[in-house]
């Protein structure tokens, strides 16, 4: 049976459900590396070009972890999702960075809405390259994407309940590989939950009104991502109690993006939080606490 390797990193926590039903419904066994430490960070390092940014250089050393295990690993190259919008520079090159940096055998599909090359293509040609026929590819796809679909709608519908709770909610606002992985996010996840705060993700949105949303902000931005987020922030904050802005160093989409939010969200408090490879835990802890404490004095007072 062929085993594909799945990098726990970058588009795995957008994706990764998909990928994982495609390949279930295809009769090809997947391995996923493990979760992001200290080890795959360093490892990540040594092959990372210096102007890498800290979600880059996890994912290298991800990919390096499944090498000798699979046989294939899977680096999608995705230009554009949406027309007339593009992704990050990064989720371009990957394939071509794993490709001259590993001896590895990768499994690849483009994406490229903006070229004519949509998901559903892409799939499709990626499992004829598995020796799969035409009519086993689409029915893979089709089923994979109503159930990932399905999935994240359920996770969307989850989060109203977290809105109407009375407790503390912070709006947690991060690409998912980030929020969700162990080196970056999830301490602060971890600390929000310790402190019996709400936390509400900014991934977790349904996007039907980002074009709106995201012009109450910005109407020049093109990154599909950055939208997303900029989106959530104008349909979220009105519930929440503070902002929490995250992001990893030097990552050029969000350092503008977040310069615009942090000069156009003013009525709610804010705290941006950039993570790199020399970032420690007690200093996170500190700005979280104070950030804490802010909130919880205007709310006080708010409520007399």
């Amino acid at each position: 049976m062929i085993t594909v390797g799945m990098p726990k990193a970058l588009l795995y926590y957008k994706y990764g459900k998909l990928w994982k039903y495609f390949f279930e419904n295809l009769n090809i066994k997947t391995i996923t590396s493990s979760n992001s430490n200290n080890y795959l960070l360093e490892q990540g390092i040594k092959y990372a070009p210096d102007e890498a940014c800290l979600s880059l250089k996890l994912f290298l050393g991800h990919v390096s972890s499944l090498i000798g295990k699979v046989d294939y690993i899977l680096i999608p190259r995705i230009v554009s999702v949406k027309k007339k919008e593009k992704l990050c520079t990064n989720f371009a090159c990957i394939y071509d960075l794993v490709q001259n940096t590993f001896n590895t055998k990768i499994l690849n599909y483009n994406l490229d809405v903006n070229k004519g090359i949509n998901e559903k293509q892409a799939f499709i040609k990626m499992g004829l390259e598995l020796n799969r026929n035409y009519n086993e590819c689409q029915k893979a796809y089709l089923l994979a994407k109503k159930k990932a679909n399905n999935d994240f709608n359920i996770q969307v519908k989850s989060q109203v309940f977290a809105l109407k709770s009375s407790k503390l909610k912070i709006l947690l606002v991060a690409h998912p590989y980030n929020l969700y992985d162990d080196l970056i996010g999830k301490p602060i996840i971890d600390y929000l939950q310790k402190n019996n705060i709400n936390i509400i993700y900014a991934n977790l949105y349904d996007d039907i009104k980002k074009e709106y949303e995201c012009s109450l902000i910005s109407t020049s931005i093109y990154w599909t991502y950055n939208k997303d987020l900029m989106g959530a922030i104008t349909h979220y904050k009105k519930y929440v109690d503070g902002i929490i802005l995250l992001s990893t160093f030097p990552c050029g989409p969000d350092s503008l993006t977040n310069e615009m939010i942090i000069k156009k969200v003013k009525d709610i408090p804010l705290i941006s939080i950039i993570i790199d490879e020399l970032n420690n835990d007690s200093g996170l802890i500190t700005r979280l606490e104070s950030f804490i404490d802010i909130i919880q004095m205007k709310r006080g007072i708010t409520n007399g």
